[in-house]
């Protein structure tokens, strides 16, 4: 059996890439802060040996609350070779529930981004209980607070005084040893803590160079929370096995510039950043002339020709293929540019990606794919990337299996499966089956071995008259439409399915037309797709979006529809007061 850690996986790579480029920090002001393999690992070690010198060892939780940064990279695998298990918050969780979760996980120590942060944890504090726990600032300085450099410090003069004091460390990490505690996302339930051991990260790292064709000669940008397994995963530790350059985005405002600058060649998003992109170059297009308009509109159809023929291996007709690569050049390279214009491989995950989306976005030139994971079981398909099927999860991960339960759940096994739930062993218990994890997930697969995915098994929706309702596959048909920012369906236990949507607000202000009316014929072409019974008879357009700060919406972006449909108990109530019809 294996005896290979994370930290084997770092020394590696810096093995392997040396004095390349590794990460890079932007630092304002157009400056920025390059780090290579070699001094990457450099930081690492020293900031192991200085959590042991604080006493930290193997087996202690510490907790990080921090943006995705340079610096949260070099904590978060610090912590992880000093055998201690490395606790992510959500930062934008309110600060009180941040405390909950500090003090849920009992951890001995916390790394802070800034003093502001820390202001604010500490005012938190104030009302809640005590805690026995030190603080470390990653970036800037407060009278009293140990900052990350003197952390470093502490490591470096640790080695010095005692050069086997590492060697010894890493000797007593072993693979089976609780890594990383991750937050499930909350979007069913109350967020429940999933530990992953260094084994299951080691073998899903390890299944990464036969699915993602990606090497040191490519660059991403990583913006999305390292709380989250999507990030942590595929842009932090993945890279490990491959050398691949990670920018860190300074925030979402400037997200677009940087991608447009940066010139990425491999990008990780949630479908909530494709559809704002989508929302972006069609609001953009729409003021063009009529004639670009038009070209636009023929240029789409054509590529999505050129794209079943490419995927039934047949071959592109002149007809095609020639006009398409007109309006490519005149349309399509123009918006490709807008994202970087290197592109070769996006990757669509963390909720589910609608049809007309991929469709659009594997249209203009961008090869987005579609991927699965779950904290609970790591990453487990990924699409091909020279054979994708839109709507499909795509193929297994190797070392991975997935069988179908009698009902239909998808469910797994594996060396990437995780260890269980944090002090919670009956909530462990529920999620597995004969040693197979429950995914919660309803889905199918088809002779070819890709993968789909109908519905969340907790959110089906079943009418009065019996029949079941999968609201995602519903959902998801209209993330195609620029101006419907979100949508929820309402029927469980009705005699009729309804549907709230939320606007987007930058579509909504070019719009020639009342917004009632797009929607109603957005939802009648859906209507024309989908069983009588599955048909949405009415709905209401919500005075806003949905929201994280409103508790609507997780961090990850996923919709809390328990709560929605709480908060819109009203709007509900009175679709359900009139007839049956659609309005």
């Amino acid at each position: 059996m294996s005896t290979r850690t994370i930290f084997t996986m770092l020394e590696e790579a810096a093995a392997r890439y040396g004095d390349s480029t590794a990460l890079i920090q932007p630092m304002g002001e157009g400056k920025n802060s390059t780090y290579s393999w070699n001094q990457y690992l450099r930081i690492v070690k020293e900031i192991t040996c200085g959590l042991r010198s604080l006493g930290i060892e193997r087996g202690d939780v510490v907790a990080i609350q921090s943006e995705t940064r340079a610096e949260f990279y070099f904590v978060d695998m610090g912590i992880i070779s000093n055998g201690s298990t490395a606790a992510a918050m959500y930062t934008i969780y309110p600060q009180g529930e941040a405390i909950k979760k500090l003090n849920a996980c009992r951890a001995k120590l916390a790394f802070v981004e800034n003093p502001k942060m820390l202001a604010t944890l500490a005012a938190s504090l104030s009302g809640a209980e005590p805690m026995d726990i030190r603080w470390v600032l990653m970036t800037g300085a407060v009278d009293g607070v140990m900052t990350l450099e003197d952390l470093r410090d502490c490591g470096r003069k640790a080695m010095a005084q005692d050069a086997q004091l590492f060697a010894r460390i890493y000797l007593e990490t072993k693979p089976d040893d609780t890594a990383i505690i991750y937050l499930t996302s909350g979007s069913t339930g109350e967020p429940k803590m999933g530990m992953v051991s260094h084994r299951s990260i080691v073998a899903n790292v390890a299944a990464a160079p036969a699915v993602l064709p990606l090497g040191p000669q490519d660059t991403t940008i990583a913006f999305l929370p390292s709380a989250h397994i999507t990030q942590r995963l595929v842009l932090e530790l993945m890279p490990l096995a491959f050398g691949m350059v990670i920018y860190f985005s300074e925030s979402l405002s400037k997200l677009p510039k940087e991608i447009q600058n940066l010139h990425p060649t491999f990008l990780l998003a949630p479908p909530r950043l494709w559809e704002r992109m989508h929302t972006s170059v069609v609001t953009e297009m729409k003021k063009k002339p009529k004639v670009i308009q038009n070209l636009f509109q023929v240029g789409l159809g054509l590529a999505l020709k050129a794209n079943e023929n490419k995927r039934a291996d047949k071959s592109v007709p002149i007809w095609v293929s020639a006009p398409l690569a007109l309006i490519d050049k005149l349309i399509f390279s123009k918006i490709r540019e807008k994202l970087g214009g290197r592109i070769t491989l996006a990757v669509s995950g963390s909720a589910p990606l609608g049809k007309d989306l991929a469709n659009f976005f594997n249209a203009i030139g961008v090869n987005l794919i579609e991927g699965f994971g779950l904290t609970e079981g790591g990453v487990t398909h990924l699409n091909p990337v020279k054979k994708p099927i839109v709507g499909s999860i795509g193929k297994l991960l190797p070392t991975v299996q997935c069988k179908l339960m009698p009902d239909g759940e998808i469910a797994l096994n594996g060396p990437t499966l995780f260890s269980g739930y944090y002090n919670d062993e009956k909530a462990t218990a529920k999620v597995f089956a004969d040693g197979w994890l429950l995914t919660g997930d309803i889905g199918s697969v088809d002779v070819e071995g890709y993968w789909y995915i109908t519905g969340r098994k907790k959110e089906i929706l079943v009418a009065s008259n019996g029949k079941k309702i999968y609201p995602n596959r519903i959902e998801g048909m209209f993330k195609g439409q620029s101006l419907i920012s979100q949508v929820v369906l309402v029927g469980d236990r009705r005699s009729f399915v309804t549907a709230l949507f939320s606007l987007n607000q930058a579509a909504a202000e070019t719009l020639g037309e009342p917004a009632e009316e797009v929607i109603q014929r957005a939802v009648k072409e859906v209507n024309r797709k989908v069983e009588p019974h599955e048909q949405i008879r009415k709905f209401k357009i919500l005075p806003r979006e949905l929201s994280i700060d409103h508790g609507e919406v997780t961090p990850t972006m996923k919709i809390r529809k328990t709560i929605v449909m709480d908060h819109f108990a009203a709007e509900i109530n009175e679709m359900y007061a009139g007839k049956e019809e659609m309005n």
